[in-house]
């Protein structure tokens, strides 16, 4: 058998990049005659902005720090042992970096063991552990905590979190095994499962402390000292730690059941981790750690040698690396500063957007629009979100006063316009509207004003065509809701110069959106792959096949929402439009549906009525259909929608629509909420085949989003 030295070491080997965390053990006396105590810091030596994570070295370092502490704590000559984390980071859990470098089953088994074998040690010293969490903790960074006797959290924690489920692990150093029986399952199911599939959602340190992971909280400011007062206290017996009595009956497999009904909402049994996560906890109910741990080994060994956790991972470093690096961005150095904003229009989509420079900005911002009630209405609604903020704690009076006298609406642009540095327009959606709503603009703003357009499909050259400086215009396309969605697509036009085009996308960071460059093509990105995705069922709907199989066809993908259910959020007259917009570009590929045209001359919002609380077909669209007599199976509409959107991608790279195909799928994953456990989109095609079938060749080599060869 491999000690756990030689098994990190071997892992170590294949890992020769690591950022390796030190594990530094001091003593000194504790407060209330407490005895002598060790505490361990984990650092990596570098500042908060590289947080501490554990690769094999790391974990390696911990275990020799761990082997003094053992010692002293077996010659009686230190009464527990503490562990902290570096300022402002506890530990952020497993080196990915590495991660995806494993070729074989073995080592990624290893991985799993080693972290086990290491973190297990706290739990079997002969004095007391305790995990001080200072800082940001995630993954290994909490699951290292639970391994000790007792936790202490800071209240100034913002993010604390099992994110594995989220990438396409599980919480494999203890996690799915040590939290539900820490705080139960049906709390633990809440973290390890709803938090991850949520996005990511991250607790803070009130929050940890309230579910009962930690069992004291301190203020940041003098975190550590309180912490240490109150382990004297523990060891003293002057404090009593309780915790709560866990039900180990039907209320476990309850909550197990709830995880699986949230895993089946979010995934559609489309990825493995949530399930596997699920089945471990199921086990944990009998509270035999040692299987409880096995089973996680085993578990991370099988998805890490899985499509799954590699696109998940290509997903996670394309949103926290490629979109805060964007692709063709011209030198940051060329922006303008931007001291004031103008918007024209005061409709819902306007005021969002007046609202969100206003608020990441803290400039002026003016409304314009052709009535006076309109702009109002438009200032009133911001106001009013102001009022919610407030409400809420996430700003003060002064602040919210403050951004309240920064909004303003007039109706005539000159006086609005005369000295605004930013202009961006959300008019209906018509090349002949915004041509001359840009010319009035023109006539008014400043010379060195950028005309942003936020348009989703019409050209921004044509657009920029018959005014006297084309190059300040550039296309600024938010998606709705612009609170939620992070993608900002920075459309280019033929004339846009490099200082336009740069002021953009500094104004796109400072409005925290993930900015990606593309060409002025029809429908630019998002639209353009959702229009032929959704013009494909459509045809399908068309052609014969019912409503039914069609929308169950795509459910294997664990998209957040169903094709038709994301069209009536769309709202179907806009995917008319985009359609035939595209048709006119395309009028092979893309077709105007007949059906989608008879529900939007109906007025209707959607196909849907929602009557029992469940999606059922509207009986007024179902009258309204018209189809013909092929249908096709699940599988078949799958592979054709598959087959078309590759297709479709393929073309939009040959077109140099954007830079590389990982711009497309950050697009989709910021821009509609496209499952990190696809990678987006191209990784998928790949795995499935479909790519090569279309194309002849992958869009990604072999190793990137997927297990190398």
């Amino acid at each position: 058998m491999s000690t756990t030295a030689e098994l990190l070491k071997g892992a170590a080997e294949l890992f020769p990049d690591e950022v390796v965390t030190q594990a530094h053990v001091r003593h000194f006396d504790l407060p209330l005659g407490a005895g002598r105590f060790a505490l361990i810091t984990l650092d990596n030596g570098h500042d908060h902005t590289k947080p501490t994570t554990f690769g094999p070295q790391s974990l390696a370092n911990l275990n020799a720090a761990l082997d003094q502490v053992e010692k002293e704590a077996a010659d009686g000559a230190i009464t527990g042992v503490g562990i902290t984390g570096k300022p402002f980071i506890f530990a952020v859990g497993a080196d990915l970096k590495g991660v995806e470098l494993l070729k074989e089953h073995k080592d990624a088994l290893a991985i799993g063991k080693g972290g086990h074998d290491v973190f297990k040690r706290l739990a079997g010293l002969a004095v007391p552990t305790f995990a001080y969490y200072n800082g940001a903790a995630m993954g290994g960074g909490v699951e290292v905590g639970l391994h000790c006797t007792y936790r202490t959290v800071s209240t100034a924690i913002a993010a604390f979190s099992l994110p594995e489920v989220f990438l396409g692990l599980v919480p494999g150093w203890g996690g799915c095994t040590l939290l539900p029986n820490l705080i139960g399952p049906e709390k633990a199911v809440s973290v390890i499962i709803e938090n991850s599939l949520n996005q990511n959602k991250q607790l803070k340190g009130r929050q940890v402390y309230e579910l009962g992971i930690a069992d004291a909280i301190f203020e940041g400011a003098d975190f550590l000292e309180q912490s240490l007062i109150w382990t004297a206290s523990v060891l003293k017996g002057e404090i009593a730690v309780e915790r709560p009595v866990i039900d180990r009956g039907e209320a476990w497999d309850q909550a197990v059941a709830k995880g699986r009904a949230v895993a089946d909402a979010k995934v559609h049994g489309a990825a493995p981790a949530a399930y596997r996560a699920l089945d471990i906890i199921a086990a944990a109910k009998n509270g035999d750690l040692q299987q409880g741990y096995a089973a996680e080994d085993q578990a991370l060994a099988d998805l890490i040698m899985g499509g799954e956790l590699r696109a998940g991972i290509y997903a996670f470093n394309l949103v926290q690396k490629r979109g805060k690096r964007p692709a063709g961005a011209p030198d940051k150095s060329l922006a303008r500063p931007v001291t004031k904003v103008g918007v024209v229009g005061a409709g819902l989509m306007a005021s969002q957007l007046a609202l969100l420079f206003l608020r990441r900005l803290e400039v002026p911002v003016v409304l314009t629009d052709i009535d006076q009630e309109r702009i109002d209405k438009g200032v009133g609604y911001v106001h009013a979100e102001i009022d919610k903020l407030l409400g809420k704690g996430r700003i003060n009076q002064d602040k919210a006063n403050r951004l309240k006298a920064l909004v303003t609406g007039v109706l005539d642009k000159a006086e609005g316009f005369a000295d605004a540095d930013f202009v961006i327009e959300a008019v209906f959606e018509e090349m002949g509207v915004k041509q001359q709503v840009f010319a009035e603009v023109e006539a008014v703003a400043p010379a060195h004003a950028i005309l942003a357009t936020n348009t989703s499909s019409l050209s921004v050259s044509e657009m920029a065509s018959k005014l006297k400086n084309p190059e300040r215009v550039v296309g600024f396309h938010f998606f709705n809701p612009v609170a939620v969605l992070p993608l900002l697509e920075i459309v280019r036009g033929e004339k846009t110069d490099d200082a336009s085009l740069a002021t953009a996308f500094a104004v796109a960071k400072k409005l925290k959106k993930t900015a990606v460059l593309t060409k002025d093509a029809p429908a630019f990105v998002v639209n353009r792959i959702l229009t032929r995705f959704m013009g494909e069922i459509q045809n399908v709907i068309d052609e014969g096949t019912p409503v039914e199989t069609a929308e169950k066809a795509i459910e294997p993908l664990g998209l957040p929402m169903s094709p038709l259910v994301l069209l009536e959020l769309v709202g179907p007259a806009i995917g008319l439009h985009v359609s035939e917009t595209l048709h006119k570009a395309f009028p092979d590929r893309f077709k105007v549906s007949p059906n989608l045209k008879a529900v939007v001359e109906a007025g209707k919002r959607g196909f849907y009525v929602y009557d029992s609380g469940r999606p059922e077909l509207d009986p007024e669209v179902a009258a309204l259909l018209k189809q013909g007599d092929t249908v096709l199976t699940e599988e078949q509409v799958r592979a054709r929608v598959l087959e078309a959107v590759a297709q479709e991608i393929a073309l939009m790279l040959d077109e140099g629509v954007v830079a590389e195909a990982q711009d497309i799928d950050l697009c989709l994953i910021t821009g509609a909420g496209w499952p990190f456990h696809l990678g987006g989109i191209t990784p998928y095609l790949d795995r499935e085949g479909v790519s090569e079938r279309v194309n002849g060749k992958r869009f990604l080599e072999q190793g990137v989003a997927s297990v190398p060869a």
